[in-house]
This record gives structure tokens, sequence and C-alpha cells, in this order.
């Protein structure tokens, strides 16, 4: 499945209002686009562009969004980055945390150090388990996420070093190794989205493997390929991620990040 690629003209240039959007806010709109029609599951954004995405998609398109304050409280406003919440709505400890996970109703967006092309991720190490060459966070959660709730990743920095061929180690499951494990391990397994500062890839391919599904705005094809370590399928037209519309503009830079924060992990 694969293609020239050609980008799909006359969308994703700007705001149609003279306002020129910058990359870090088309990252903010891939990400809250994830969370589109997610219902009343918990939001649980890793990374600070996917948390300006959550709390724009609260008040946008999807009010019924639970957020936190990173820590365990439930908040009921929307506060800005870096704020305290004004309403608190109730106590999410660490426990319940892990307890919600296994219900399914949480949309977690987390990192990766490393991602393939089935959606393994590896948070854990580089080079051999045995001997690594670089130690990372550890496993934690990523295996009861992917098994369990909507996983998607965030990559700030798309580059092949990430995008890679085959993990080191597998922390988060993708889809040729929950299709290997048994039928339970792909009943609630789903990995929606993979956003990273070039484009959002997703896994709508015959074989589940990973799929360019667009192009943030002033990004080519080509710069996307060279970037990543495998052969992506990349359909004949490409379109562009979607402009934001003028409040939204209004509400990421006036409301949810006034100090610009996102444009520090996003740099064009």
């Amino acid at each position: 499945m694969s293609g020239t690629g050609t980008p799909t003209p006359g969308t994703g240039t700007g705001t149609g209002t003279g306002t020129t959007a910058t990359r870090a806010e088309y990252c903010v709109i891939a990400c809250a686009e994830a969370w589109r029609g997610a219902g009343e599951v918990l939001a649980s954004p890793m990374g600070t562009v996917p948390m300006i995405g959550a709390r724009l998609a609260r008040l946008t398109f999807s009010p019924d969004l639970l957020l936190t304050d990173g820590e365990a409280l439930l908040v009921g406003d929307v506060p800005a980055v870096g704020a305290a919440p004004r309403v608190v709505e109730g106590w999410l400890p660490y426990r319940q945390h892990l307890a919600l996970v296994t219900t399914g109703r949480r949309h977690v967006m987390m990192g990766a150090s490393q991602i393939d092309r089935y959606g393994n991720q590896n948070i854990s190490c580089v080079g051999d388990w045995a001997r690594p060459t670089r130690q990372l966070l550890g496993v934690r959660g990523a295996p009861v996420n992917t098994l369990n709730n909507p996983t998607s990743y965030w990559v700030p920095r798309h580059s092949a070093r990430v995008f890679v061929e085959r993990v080191d180690m597998v922390s988060g499951v993708g889809y040729d190794r929950a299709a290997a494990a048994d039928p339970a391990s792909t009943r609630y397994h789903r990995v929606p989205d993979v956003i990273s500062d070039l484009g959002v890839f997703d896994f709508e391919t015959p074989d589940r493997t990973m799929r360019l599904r667009s192009l943030h705005p002033g990004v080519t094809v080509e710069q996307v390929t060279e970037a990543t370590g495998f052969a992506l399928a990349v359909p004949d037209e490409v379109p562009y991620t979607r402009e934001p519309t003028v409040e939204e503009l209004r509400l990421i830079r006036e409301e949810i990040d006034p100090k610009g924060l996102r444009d520090r992990e996003v740099r064009a």
C-alpha cells in the first residue's frame, strides 16, 4: 500500500482569517482530534502538546471528557497549563487509576522512545536488554494500557532513531504481537493515532502496519519517509492536518497555554 503521496492541495495552509498557525498548534489540533467523540472517558495525556490538546478537546467538541490535574485530582474546569484547578470533581489516587485502566474507560497518549511499523512501543531501554546502551523509564503501565484501553502516541521529534524497524524492547504492545498472543489480547487492543511533529499516522491498513494519514503544513512526504526507519504505507493523496479555527487558536493562545509552552516542545 504505497503511492506518490501527493498532498491534497488547498488545505492546511492557515485559518482563512490571515492568522497563521504554528507547527506546534497543528500538533495540538492533531492531539485534540484523538479525543473527538471519546465520550465520558479519562484523557491521560503525557507531554505538553497532548495536554493542551486534551484541554482543547474538552472545551470544544468533547465536553464529556474527564481531565485530571496530572496527579490525583479530577478537575471540573479547564485551567491553563501549569495553573491550579479552580473546581475539583473527585479524587483519583494511583490505585483507582490502575483500576480504571482495566475498565477501558480511558484514552492515554503516551510517549515513545522507539516505535515500529506495527505500533510496538519502547520506553524501557536502548540496545540489548541484558546490556543496554541506555536505560529509560521502564515498562511502567504500557502493556496494560495497550491491552485494555485506546493508546495513542506523541513523538515531538520524528526521526529514524524513534521510528525504527524493530523496537529493542516491547513496552506497549503493537498489532502483530497482540494478534500472535491470543484472541483475548486483541479484544480491547487499539492504537488509534501516532502523532509527531511531522504528521499523523494510524494503522488502518490490511496488515495493520503504520500509514501516513496526514502531513502538517510545510512538511513533505519525502521528509517523513526519510525520517522513518521502515517503509510507511503512503496513500496516493495525503491530506494536510486540519486547520485550527479562529476560536481554537484563541483558546490555545489565551486560555490554555498563554505562556507558549507548546513552542518549547515543537520547533518548526
